[in-house]
């Protein structure tokens, strides 16, 4: 019988980030999509800075820059003109290596996250589909249905369901998926335009209830259109066209369309999964949430499950940690699944209110407060880190302990960078590792030593009170960046009742 460490349902970004991580630490994976080739269009645009930071630990961030679109502002229009712009590469500065809003369709992204997995010998298996599976003992035996349409039976450890919003591993589990449908119809076309909303910028058109934006692609006068409708057109999703749609377009914000390249309509909905995890199974990406997609953060979001989730799969996997760890994954994940979907909501719902009070705030309001917000340091800091991801923690929960400076137990490593180096570097390592900033004690030194625990101890320089680290403190970090703890001793005990308490062997893992 066919028998992998951790079978994956769904060769989109979230299961092929799932397959790499887990092949980069030596697990067994086998990866199954009942497509017959990868997408050829796509919704999903933007890759967020967290993401691209997290995808230096594969060597991934620089391709995906080099071969995506920066985009520099996002620009607000009302009645055919400009009039809010704000600048998106200037926001971010000092708080990530990745300043920018970054664009990379993800048709290009599946492909390249297709070829890296090549080069661990594996293949996504195409038409192949799941029928069913149980939990049995050890492990989970499922039962495939192969291209030749013969059945197939096999073993796996675990499963992971990242096969969609229509997710056959969550109905099997019989996993509650509440929320509910937007109205509007969804539509999305790939262009190629002139005009002088095709400057590289992004563009956002407040006039109407129904959104309208024009994102940029990488390639001169290439970009996206993406807009709503709810009117009668709404009605006919099914033989909507471009010429329907495109009129707004062309006289709100100056568009000329030279060709369409690929234009689709869809339904959004806005859910969480009632669990992420039954057993040995468990629910990644648009499987366990999905939401609208303002702020661009739906794709990136089933990529952070992905990366929760491989570390703790790999531990348990290699001795490094008892199962217990992977309770963690639900417990870090459906918070913020729940938060992200309450937060692009109130987003998408302001965006495309309708009445004569809702056009004021969004005609009137909204293009004099923005520029006016946005002034102000401290607001430009929060859209940036909300956006972004990087202010994304697990602050509070199980794995998360402890305070040192501004940083707490379950937040992302705060950057810092200056002419003398970059505190980051060593995060590419897919490891448990200390951090220390200034001095720390010769016990630290020793027991780290002993335990093969990686320990980076950077002369304090004023770049790291800027960036609210401790002096002479430590952080745990896990091998996700997180800071597991924060603390303000130099005591290695202070890691051992960490790992003792959690049943964690960092050195296996």
């Amino acid at each position: 019988m066919n028998r992998s460490d951790v079978l994956i349902i769904g060769a989109g970004p979230t299961g092929l980030v799932l397959a790499l991580w887990l092949s980069k630490l030596g697990i067994r994976v086998r990866i199954i999509d009942k497509t017959s080739e990868p997408g050829t269009t796509s919704r999903a645009l933007a890759v967020q800075a967290r993401t691209l930071e997290l995808y230096r630990q594969l060597d991934l961030s620089d391709t995906v820059v080099q071969n995506g679109h920066k985009v520099a502002a996002a620009n607000f229009w009302v009645k055919g003109e400009p009039v809010a712009r704000l600048p998106l590469s200037t926001i971010g500065e000092g708080l990530t290596p990745y300043a920018f809003l970054e664009m990379y369709p993800q048709d290009e992204h599946e492909r390249l996250l297709i070829e890296r997995l090549k080069a661990f010998g594996i293949t996504v298996e195409r038409n192949t589909e799941l029928e069913n599976f149980e939990e049995t003992g050890d492990g989970i035996t499922t039962r495939l249905r192969l291209p030749d349409g013969q059945q197939e039976t096999c073993q796996a450890c675990y499963l992971a369901g990242c096969d969609g919003a229509r997710s056959i591993v969550r109905k099997t589990l019989d996993t509650g998926f509440p929320g509910g449908t937007y109205q509007q119809i969804f539509y999305v076309a790939d262009v190629q335009a002139r005009g002088p909303t095709f400057n590289g910028e992004l563009h956002v058109d407040l006039d109407e209830a129904d959104f309208l934006a024009v994102f940029p692609l990488a390639g001169e006068g290439r970009a996206r259109l993406i807009g709503t409708v709810r009117d009668e057109r709404a009605e006919r999703a099914e033989t909507l066209q471009f010429a329907d749609v495109s009129s707004r377009a062309i006289e709100h914000l100056k568009v000329q369309i030279d060709q369409v390249n690929w234009f689709s309509t869809y339904r959004v909905h806005h859910r969480v999964a009632d669990h992420f995890r039954t057993g040995r199974a468990f629910l990644l990406g648009d499987a366990a949430h999905v939401h609208s997609p303002a702020g661009g953060q739906g794709m990136n979001t089933g990529i952070g499950d992905a990366i929760n989730l491989a570390w703790k799969l790999a531990a348990v996997l290699r001795g490094g940690a008892t199962s217990k760890l992977l309770d963690s994954y639900e417990t870090e994940r459906i918070a913020f699944a729940r938060r992200l979907v309450a937060t692009t909501d109130r987003v998408f719902n302001f965006v495309t209110a309708e009445g004569r009070v809702a056009d004021l705030l969004r005609m009137r309001v909204a293009p004099f407060l923005i520029p006016k917000m946005t002034s102000l340091e401290a607001v430009r800091e929060f859209m940036f880190r909300t956006v972004s991801q990087t202010t994304l923690n697990y602050r509070g929960m199980p794995l998360s302990e402890g305070v040192a400076g501004d940083v707490h137990g379950g937040d992302r490593l705060p950057w810092a960078h200056d002419g003398e180096g970059d505190n980051f570097e060593s995060l590419k390592n897919l490891t448990w590792q200390v951090h220390v900033y200034g001095d720390t004690s010769d016990e630290m030194i020793a027991w780290c030593t002993e335990h093969h625990l990686s320990l980076q101890v950077f002369d304090w320089r004023p770049v790291f009170e800027t960036a609210g680290l401790a002096r002479n403190g430590f952080y745990l970090l896990r091998p996700d960046t997180y800071v597991a703890i924060a603390e303000y001793s130099a005591d290695p005990k202070v890691i051992e009742r960490y790992f003792r308490d959690r049943g964690i062997r960092p050195f296996f893992s």
